[in-house]
């Protein structure tokens, strides 16, 4: 497993964090997703052999949230 934190453009509601998070959760070889709605930060883990970062950088920008920087550790 890799981890990935994408920082966001500023998030301005809880209801977005919700769907950000159930989308990025349900994509294949993804878990622990956690969304810090203050920072505008998506955390997971991955698996590289399933996902990529860039893979689930465009699950957000496909809901219309601007992904401003990924790190993958």
């Amino acid at each position: 497993m890799m981890k990935i934190i994408m920082q966001l453009g500023t998030l301005t509601c809880p209801s977005c964090m919700t769907k950000i998070e159930k989308a990025v959760a349900n994509h294949d070889g993804v878990e622990n997703v956690k969304v810090l709605f203050n920072a505008s930060k998506v955390k997971a883990n991955f698996d590289p052999e399933v996902t990529n970062a860039d893979d689930l950088a465009q699950v957000v920008t496909g809901l219309g949230y601007e992904v401003e920087n990924v790190k993958v550790k």
